[in-house]
């Protein structure tokens, strides 16, 4: 169980950092704004997507918000990382700018599968506990 906590929580540190931590110090440069323009998206878009990421990665690292919000958080990254792919890809071609996001919604299924590990065992351990 120790294993399955510092797994769960390495990869989801790492989300929260670069799905939450970077948005929001990084959003409102010039270099946010041009990245959101070459890939044809008007600059609402980059700002609307950084508050979903901010928000997102908030819910899935702090264990007080609801089980269910945190499994719309995960799908939102799951989606946000298969466009960031498909968006790089049509515009860059295949190269490093299509793999990133890949490489990041790996992490971000590892952090998921390892949320559900930790629950199964808490409500085991809990209903261990009750009997």
């Amino acid at each position: 169980m120790k294993k399955h906590k510092i797994i769960f929580w390495v990869s989801t540190t790492l989300i929260f950092l670069f799905q939450g931590v970077m948005p929001a110090l990084t959003s409102h440069t010039e270099m946010a704004r041009q990245g959101i323009s070459q890939l044809g998206y008007p600059a609402y878009f980059g700002t609307m997507l950084s508050i979903f990421k901010i928000a997102g990665a908030i819910v899935i690292m702090f264990p007080k918000f609801p089980r269910r919000l945190k499994e719309w958080a995960f799908a939102g990254f799951t989606f946000d990382f298969i466009a960031a792919s498909i968006s790089n890809t049509a515009v860059f071609g295949a190269g490093p700018e299509m793999v990133s996001p890949l490489i990041a919604l790996a992490i971000l299924a590892v952090s998921y599968i390892y949320f559900h590990k930790l629950q199964s065992g808490e409500f085991i351990g809990r209903k261990a506990q009750m009997a």
